[in-house]
């Protein structure tokens, strides 16, 4: 299996995926704004869907895929299915009972996620009676990532990747025509996630029983809980659950701190989030959801030189597409929301202040992505202390540049302190894996920098020239926004790219053969 092509494979869906993504988003910004039915939507969201990242494609992804990589390669079939069988089966009793809690206690947590929003009792009403709808999508998306993690340990990686796509449809169906017949018609937004939910679990059903491994479920959960294989899951995953979720534990203080803020914040926040995650999960998450099982097998094998080649593959991916994205995302950053968001209620000044969180965000991209693929470097040797460690201190970090930098530029503070503690987060993971000999760089990194750095520069220039001032983006027509924006990312890669290619870089040297 090609690494590269799997790569390609994967962002494609994930591409496919984060299109859907924006039109759902200017689908919501024609229809609803940036205002207090918008803050309580994305609040009501924003927890079940912390606890998916958290949980679902966090923790329990990476202490998952590592143990049953190890069953499958080392194990009889019927061992792994045993395995499968009862993990699936507890997972959905500890969902179940989560997902009553949640639904029985959504006061007490959207007082504890937006407490600025108990000065405002319809707004806080609004939030809980969404929150209500859309915490069933905790239970739906972990099922989800336990199919996907089965798929992916089998190298099928195309329909996991594709799953979010369903989700982006019901925002959009439920958006375009759903809407007017609730009340209030945000309420249609909540019943998207919950639709979309269920949907991304059932698309994944016939998948695992083409390859013999769909869960049969048992009610021995005595049994199950003593399965040794469960066990070490259960072990790896605790500690995982802070290692790997930093990020949307900060995003969700963040929100706490931006309930107090001015009226909008949560939304502006929102916004400029979703343009960072289309290049964190074209790149970040598609990159950790190949690399975690290849490294799994060589650890499994004792292959630490190759161990090591795929961090490093992993590492220089990272730099050559991340860095550049960063950078562009900044650049760029009204012509983006000016041409997606810009449209019914949402105004000029939610587009400039969506700016000031973007450019904020965009300093941290990079270190965002590196972290995901670092991380693993730890997870598929089964070795959770150390992100644990490094986690620990990132989020610390991160409220302490919380209470520095929100009195400073506001909204954007809360922005640029995620980023700046991803950054320190990515260094101390890298401190840990050369410390530990986990890792070893290979040769040329020098002068991959220098080259790199010339490319991201002439990309810079020429993007700047391009673009043009701020008052023509706010006053153009969305055709205009639309082809001067496909111009300008045409023109900013063809410049990246053919810079890279004349300092002599191919895209024969980054392609890499997955661990048998």
């Amino acid at each position: 299996m090609n690494l590269l092509r799997t790569l390609a494979t994967v962002s494609g869906m994930t591409l496919l995926s984060r299109i859907l993504g924006f039109v759902r988003d200017f689908v919501i910004a024609r229809a609803f704004g940036a205002g207090a039915a918008t803050d309580a939507f994305f609040v009501a969201f924003k927890l079940p869907n912390l606890l998916r990242r958290m949980f679902a494609e966090g923790a329990f992804a990476q202490a998952f895929v590592p143990i049953l990589g190890e069953y499958k390669n080392q194990r009889s079939p019927e061992d792994t299915r045993t395995l499968v069988d009862h993990v699936a089966s507890l997972l959905s009793l500890a969902l179940f009972a989560v997902t009553a809690i949640g639904v029985a206690a959504a006061p007490l947590l959207v007082w504890i996620s937006a407490p600025g929003f108990g000065a405002d009792a319809g707004k806080f009403e609004l939030t809980v009676a969404l929150t209500r709808v859309t915490f069933p999508y905790i239970l739906f998306m972990s099922l989800v990532a336990l199919a996907g993690g089965i798929l992916n340990t089998w190298s099928k990686f195309a329909l996991p990747a594709f799953t979010p796509v369903l989700l982006n449809l019901a925002f959009i169906g439920m958006a375009l025509f759903a809407a007017p017949y609730f009340e209030p018609p945000v309420m249609a937004l909540a019943w998207a996630v919950f639709i979309g939910g269920l949907l991304q679990l059932l698309i994944q059903l016939p998948a695992l029983r083409r390859i013999a491994m769909l869960p049969r479920p048992t009610l021995n959960f005595r049994a199950a809980w003593a399965d040794p294989g469960v066990r070490r899951i259960t072990t790896l995953m605790l500690p995982a659950l802070i290692g790997v979720s930093v990020s949307q534990i900060s995003l969700l203080i963040n929100t706490v701190f931006a309930s107090f803020l001015q009226s909008g914040s949560v939304s502006w926040l929102y916004y400029a989030d979703r343009l960072m995650e289309f290049p964190s999960g074209l790149l970040g998450a598609a990159l950790g959801t190949i690399l975690l099982p290849s490294l799994s097998r060589c650890h499994a094998r004792q292959d630490f030189a190759e161990y090591s080649r795929l961090l490093d593959w992993g590492l220089r991916l990272t730099f050559l597409l991340a860095a550049p994205a960063a950078l562009a995302l900044a650049i760029l950053a009204v012509p983006l929301i000016a041409t997606l968001f810009f449209h019914g209620a949402f105004t000029a000044d939610d587009v400039l202040q969506t700016r000031q969180a973007l450019v904020a965000y965009a300093v941290g991209l990079t270190g965002l992505i590196l972290v995901k693929v670092l991380a693993p470097g730890f997870y598929a040797r089964q070795n959770v202390r150390t992100p644990v460690k490094i986690a620990l201190i990132s989020l610390a970090a991160t409220q302490a540049m919380n209470l520095a930098f929100v009195g400073w530029i506001a909204h954007a503070g809360l922005a640029l302190s995620i980023g700046l503690a991803a950054c320190l987060n990515a260094g101390l993971l890298y401190r840990g894996l050369r410390r530990a000999d986990i890792y070893q760089p290979q040769a040329g990194w020098t002068m991959f920098f220098v080259r790199l750095a010339i490319a991201m520069a002439v990309m810079a220039a020429t993007l700047w020239l391009a673009m043009g001032p701020t008052e023509n983006w706010l006053a153009a027509t969305l055709t205009a926004r639309l082809l001067h924006l496909c111009a300008l990312v045409a023109l900013g890669a063809t410049a990246y790219f053919a810079t890279l290619w004349l300092c002599g870089f191919r895209l024969r040297d980054f392609s890499r053969r997955a661990a048998a």
